[in-house]
């Protein structure tokens, strides 16, 4: 049972921390949107293609005021709610389990 206490731990772990990359990448793509960058540079592909598919989903709501686009609010309010399920989660497991 010791393992798989680890083994959830572990889990919890990861988890955390690939959602604080998700946050950071989030944050340098709104930070990009303030200033004319050139798109078509690689480092920024990468960057949209990782970051579209979490906000693409909150672009379809009616969000947008002006010139203000708030879907990256509302993924970021998301994002800390299954960040909190998913690692609590694991961890409840691997304290029942250690």
């Amino acid at each position: 049972m010791f393992i798989l206490g680890q083994l959830f731990s572990s889990l919890a772990l990861l988890f955390n921390m690939i959602f604080n990359v998700i946050y950071f990448l989030l944050v340098i793509r709104i930070i990009l949107s303030w200033f004319g960058v050139n798109r078509y540079n690689e480092l920024v592909q990468i960057l949209f293609r990782i970051t579209e598919p979490i906000l693409a989903p909150f672009r379809r709501l009616p969000l947008q005021m002006g010139a203000m686009d708030f879907s990256p609010i509302i993924a970021f309010i998301i994002l800390a709610f299954l960040r909190n399920f998913v690692v609590g989660l694991l961890t409840q497991l691997a304290y029942r389990f250690g």
